[in-house]
């Protein structure tokens, strides 16, 4: 079953599903201008991208091995304001830390207003009982520099609830588990 607002609200508050949690949509913050729209949707959740992020370079010709991650392919920018290079990406972490039930499987995906502007949002699955900061890989499809705005929106993650799994993600010791603040990287 899709989960809705209510749900999301419930959850919430009863479980702390969504830390910090904004119970309505956002669409200006307190100065009165527009913002890219964050907080709970009906039947999502918009998070909002922190203001760390890595920007992939090819400073060092750089092999891209997820086996052998280099942390050097990237610059690390602390900003309210990221431009990712043309034909690029970044990776950085949502504001909201997030706990997930076991028995809920959560997805998440790119906001529209970054996808007409050809910004992907990769996520992968936020398991049963995974819980963390989530790791946002953000792809710059375009020729042209593109800029994210720390702070504000960037993906909507959606719930789906079922029967919990007879394993879960913490049962497993998942090695993406408990991220903190900060950007991680890939790890095997």
């Amino acid at each position: 079953m899709i989960c809705s607002d209510i749900w999301i609200k419930k959850k919430a508050t009863e479980k702390q599903l969504i830390e910090p949690f904004v119970d309505h949509l956002v669409r200006y913050n307190e100065e009165g201008n527009k913002v890219v729209s964050y907080g709970c949707s009906s039947f999502g959740y918009d998070l909002r991208v922190a203001d760390e992020f890595k920007v992939f370079t090819n400073v060092r010709n750089a092999v891209v091995d997820p086996k052998h991650f280099k942390d050097d392919a990237f610059i690390y920018v602390q900003a309210q304001e990221c431009i990712v290079p043309p034909n690029s990406f970044a990776l950085a972490r949502s504001v909201e830390y997030f706990r997930i039930p076991r028995n809920v499987l959560a997805f998440c995906v790119g906001k529209s207003t970054y996808a007409r502007c050809g910004i992907i949002v990769n996520v992968t699955p936020f398991e049963p009982e995974w819980e963390g900061y989530v790791t946002l890989e953000i792809s710059n499809t375009t020729p042209l520099p593109a800029k994210i705005y720390a702070n504000e929106g960037l993906a909507q993650v959606i719930f789906f609830e079922g029967e919990a799994c007879e394993i879960s993600y913490a049962d497993r010791g998942g090695k993406y588990m408990y991220q903190e603040k900060g950007v991680v990287g890939p790890k095997v």
